[in-house]
């Protein structure tokens, strides 16, 4: 294949001028021309190939500027597509783009310690994101004395490492998760204003219900699991959760539940605090503790293997789990700070 020019042909006379541009056999060149770079041009985004050989064939018919001109083209490029084309014997598979990618690439180093931390936190605490993780592993690596490492490092590790763990157990148990009732939650400035719910779990033929009840300024929580749904296991509950809050309860708000009326509601009546009852069918007005019943499941509940089988030894880990939830695990709507965290920042 030898690139050659083509000299331009010369203009018919005048009284030819009213049906053609050029004269006769330059103007069929010409759709000619029009045709095969149409057709050309269809390649260039499906196929990289069949448009390189189109220009070189385009370039061979009608010489080099014309090709560079039509197609964009620059010089060096076509040369070089049609020495790779000879050079194969004219196999239209030589011009199919090679990948450009070097032969070693440099690879991310991090401490095997931090990778092991990570590592840990995710599978304890149920494949927790880079924002949970960074301020415990910042922490660690500081008594570590080494250097700690970015968010977006940290989701790489978790990516090529497949640092993702169950997210619950496979057993026998069917759990079935109520749906959302809530479409928004009061705003608020200070605590004490409550929101409790229930939360039911089918494992083995038999129903569990667990209380939960948070601060929803603090995000300070608590979850029970009861031995009945009752009005009054749900009283028994919120007392355990004043013995360990440290503010005045001012409001709390349920869903018009069973386990929220006769002993709950009297109770509360007695201590003078006020009782609201979110609207029926009117889902969300209990967002801040329906969005915690979805995180305690996720993280814990859903994950556990003693949750049916061993209930005792499942509320000592329920314990130890609250525990970090309220003073060490970040939320981001507290800017990344636990509740406690935030409280003790609230006060000063």
């Amino acid at each position: 294949m030898g690139f050659h020019r083509k000299e331009n042909m010369r203009v018919q006379p005048e009284k030819s001028r009213r049906r053609y541009l050029f004269d006769k056999k330059t103007h069929f060149k010409y759709l000619r021309l029009m045709k095969t770079l149409n057709s050309s041009l269809r390649y260039e985004s499906s196929d990289p190939a069949q448009f390189k050989l189109h220009c070189l064939e385009y370039a061979e018919e009608f010489g080099v500027k014309a090709a560079l001109a039509a197609f964009n083209l620059k010089r060096s490029t076509l040369y070089l597509w049609r020495k790779t084309y000879l050079d194969s014997r004219k196999k239209l598979v030589s011009l199919v783009p090679r990948s450009t990618r070097p032969h070693t690439t440099r690879q991310m180093e991090v401490d095997w310690r931090l990778v092991d931390f990570i590592r840990a936190v995710r599978k304890e605490y149920g494949n927790e994101g880079s924002h949970i993780i960074k301020p415990f592993l910042d922490e660690y690596a500081k008594k570590l004395g080494i250097a700690t490492v970015s968010y977006s490092t940290i989701e790489k590790v978790i990516r090529r490492r497949k640092l993702t763990f169950e997210r619950r157990i496979k057993s026998r148990r069917k759990v079935a998760i109520k749906p959302l009732r809530t479409r928004k939650s009061p705003r608020v400035s200070s605590p004490g204003y409550i929101e409790i719910d229930t939360i039911e779990i089918r494992l083995n033929k038999h129903k569990y219900y667990f209380v939960s009840i948070i601060d929803i300024f603090t995000r300070f929580a608590y979850v029970e699991l009861l031995s009945t749904k009752s009005a009054k296991e749900t009283k028994k509950a919120l007392e355990r959760f004043r013995g360990i809050y440290s503010h005045t309860i001012i409001a709390v708000q349920t869903d018009n539940g069973s386990e929220f009326f006769k002993e709950f509601h009297e109770y509360l009546e007695t201590e003078q605090i006020k009782h609201i009852f979110i609207y029926p069918n009117s889902p969300k007005l209990n967002g801040v503790v329906e969005r915690f019943n979805r995180t305690i499941q996720e993280e814990f509940i859903n994950r556990s293997r003693d949750f049916g089988y061993n209930n005792e030894r499942f509320n000592t880990k329920l314990a130890s789990y609250l525990n970090w939830y309220n003073c060490h695990r970040p939320h981001s709507s507290l800017g990344y700070q636990s509740p406690m965290q935030f409280i003790q920042a609230s006060v000063q």
